[in-house]
């Protein structure tokens, strides 16, 4: 199980609570902190003039509201701006954002009751998925729109998909013996006012960018193998002369990788002698993307190390506002709930993942072009020549889809649009960007899947199984399981969607490099 309260949350905690199946639990210590902080917010707001109890919201908080309508005030905060559009978040993300939830609230600085912080980690453990959709929220004032939805659900109105079906929430709740979230002070400004969205689903996104990275070696790894390259590239006395994390944590990650190899060859061996050639028939230097890989990875792997210390940051964080303080008996108004800090992380990651996806089209346009390679046939077609077609057409998919990456990268940091009546006049476009950066990531994981089909065509061609590293070797068979070798035409968006549900399924089993992979500076 994981505990929740006790410490801050780590990014490998978030990972076994969705994917891995572990419980969620409350440390009774903190949600005796949450009570305690909603007690004296109950009391302190008695006769104070407290945005979002007694005043309306953004720029009508000028008006008071009366005491006997403070309670409908926040239902009817909730109902309004569940006004979301588009799909609904796919469950993987709802549930990061659920958690992302709780783990703020779970700091006893929001003023709720701790029923909000027992329902929610009851919903996370029964399964139970708010329809979020993914439009609506700018990122300020936090993810408004979305986190409404779910604040909709709690109150047992919203709609929720619980064992694969769409239900009403209320209806669920009775199924569960759960009771819908009873407003006592500030609960529906609390649920909405905050980062929680973006958050969640930049957690999911630095988790499955993290295995893109791992994939994105090892296949760079097998590429270098399959064409025989030159080991020097990949040596320690080379890349530690550059002074990066990233790039020699991902150049002896490689080296890993590629222990054992008969294929990959040591320059002194065939180069440095006395030669008689004028033209050489081997090629001195490889194309850049395969002898550059531990420079393009490198600050891809940087750029994930600093993107988790971010998110994990503002996963511990309190993001509404305002923010209740019950230890110095204040309650202070401000800005946490803005999302800049992870809508430029998620920025940098969809960049990143842009770029490595760039890599993997290179390295399969290098595989594919016989004038490139001079070692395999056309498209990788192991048939006859003009008469097969090989890997041509699932190129198309590779290209294209990098294409769109390309597009979608544009960031959304620097597009801030004025909103709620100049109010909101600079905004992050958070949940937007953390969107878009997991679309990047999805259609990534598709480009990886061409790459690998086509490095084991060329295996196949090569006859090399056996000369491959034990590592690429165990790749080769695993993918091969579900992707048999093929000589006739056939339909091939099949495979390509099997071996992308196993990549995502799956990542490289490998021991961590020395230069281990940099730990959040929060942690």
């Amino acid at each position: 199980m994981v505990v929740l309260g006790s410490k801050m949350l780590s990014l490998e905690e978030v990972h076994r609570v969705l994917f891995e199946g572990e419980e969620l639990v409350l440390d009774e210590a903190a949600v005796a902190n949450v009570h305690a902080n909603f007690e004296f917010l109950q009391q302190f707001s008695a006769k104070k003039l407290i945005y979002g109890i007694n005043t309306g919201f953004g720029p009508m908080a000028q008006y008071r509201i009366a005491e006997e309508d403070t309670f409908q005030l926040q239902y009817n905060l909730i109902r309004s701006h569940s006004s979301g559009a588009g799909k609904c978040l796919a469950p993987v993300l709802t549930r990061s954002l659920m958690i992302a939830r709780l783990s703020s609230f779970m700091q006893g600085h929001s003023g709720v009751h701790p029923d909000l912080v027992l329902l929610l980690r009851d919903l996370i453990n029964h399964h139970v998925y708010p329809c979020v959709y993914e439009h609506g929220g700018v990122g300020a004032s936090g993810d408004l729109v979305q986190l409404a939805h779910l604040a909709h659900a709690l109150i047992g109105e919203g709609n929720v998909l619980f064992e694969d079906e769409i239900r009403v929430a209320g209806d669920v709740f009775k199924q569960l013996g759960l009771k819908p979230l009873e407003v006592r002070v500030r609960e529906g400004l609390a649920v909405i006012n905050g980062t929680s969205a973006m958050t969640g689903i930049a957690l999911v996104n630095i988790i499955e960018a993290r295995k893109l990275l791992m994939w994105s070696c090892a296949l760079s790894a097998m590429i270098n193998e399959v064409v025989e390259a030159f080991d020097d590239h990949l040596s320690y006395e080379l890349n530690v002369v550059k002074r990066h994390a990233g790039q020699n944590a991902v150049a002896e990650l490689m080296r890993t990788m590629l222990k054992g190899s008969r294929m990959i060859r040591h320059r002194p061996d065939h180069l440095y002698k006395e030669l008689e050639e004028e033209i050489f028939k081997d090629k001195v230097q490889e194309y850049y993307s395969l002898r550059c890989v531990p420079q393009i990875l490198g600050p891809i792997y940087d750029t994930l190390a600093h993107a988790e210390t971010i998110v994990v940051g503002e996963l511990n964080s309190v993001s509404d506002n305002p923010v209740v303080d019950h230890r110095h008996g204040n309650v202070y108004h401000g800005g946490n709930f803005h999302g800049d800090y992870i809508s430029l992380e998620m920025d940098k990651v969809k960049i990143a993942m842009t770029k490595l996806s760039m890599l993997s089209e290179r390295q399969l346009n290098y595989l594919l072009n016989d004038k490139l390679n001079h070692k395999f046939p056309p498209f990788m077609n192991l048939g006859k020549l003009g008469f097969n077609f090989g890997m041509q057409g699932v190129q198309f998919t590779a290209t294209s889809t990098v294409a769109e990456n390309q597009t979608l990268s544009f960031p959304m940091y620097v597009h801030s649009i004025p909103n709620n009546n100049d109010n909101q006049d600079i905004v992050s476009m958070g949940c937007n960007a953390a969107q878009m950066t997991y679309k990047v990531i999805e259609n990534t994981f598709e480009v990886l899947s061409v790459q690998i089909m086509t490095l084991l065509q060329a295996v196949d061609y090569l006859n090399c199984q056996d000369r491959l590293a034990g590592f690429s070797r165990k790749i080769y068979q695993d993918v091969r399981a579900i992707f048999p070798k093929f000589v006739e035409d056939a339909p091939r968006y099949a495979d390509v969607q099997n071996i992308k549900a196993y990549l995502m399924r799956n990542e490289p089993s490998i021991v961590e490099p020395a230069a281990k992979r940099q730990k959040s500076s929060v942690q």
